[in-house]
């Protein structure tokens, strides 16, 4: 099964330097029944385009929660055994919540199949993003239409022999 990490260019390093993207049981976004049911389409591959745009939202609110961090969202897309991702309890029918499950083990860095970063040039977008995050869960249409602006932004595709480069050089 493909689910989407969400994390933040210093937790791909430490992924990088650890071999593990994150402590048990780690939160990712997948083709799940209820993203099925939010998304209405049948179209693996614009449902997994769904997943990994749930997942690019939660690596903003990581964002958030991180005012050092880079102003580059990053998703990992890794392939985990099936039935090792579930939806958490109480979320897996959450409007909130499409597509949020829970891998239960450890998430080897060697099993990912790619990593999607925001380009330089979204940077200012993630930014303006990331601090109007909470007025937008707080319903102001204003701060919405900014965190929509980096949603505007593709993630870019890179390969995992590329990690490397994405994090810098090591400390």
């Amino acid at each position: 099964m493909r689910v989407y990490v969400p994390l933040t260019l210093p937790g791909l390093a430490e992924a990088h330097r650890t071999g593990e993207l994150g402590a048990a049981p780690l939160t990712a976004y997948a083709v799940t029944p209820a993203l099925r049911e939010w998304y209405l389409s049948e179209d693996i591959e614009e449902l997994e385009y769904a997943a990994l745009s749930r997942s690019a939202l939660a690596s903003l609110r990581l964002l958030a929660a991180d005012p050092a961090a880079p102003r580059r969202r990053v998703v990992v897309a890794v392939d985990v055994p099936d039935g090792a991702a579930t939806a958490g309890p109480g979320r897996g029918t959450d409007p909130d919540a499409p597509g949020e499950v829970r891998v239960a083990g450890a998430v080897p860095l060697a099993k990912a199949a790619a990593v999607h970063v925001d380009a330089d040039d979204a940077e200012a977008d993630v930014a303006a993003a990331a601090g109007a995050l909470g007025a937008a869960d707080a319903g102001d249409d204003d701060a919405q239409s900014v965190v929509d602006g980096a949603e505007d932004h593709e993630l870019l595709w890179f390969a995992t022999q590329e990690i490397p480069n994405l994090v810098g050089p090591a400390d």
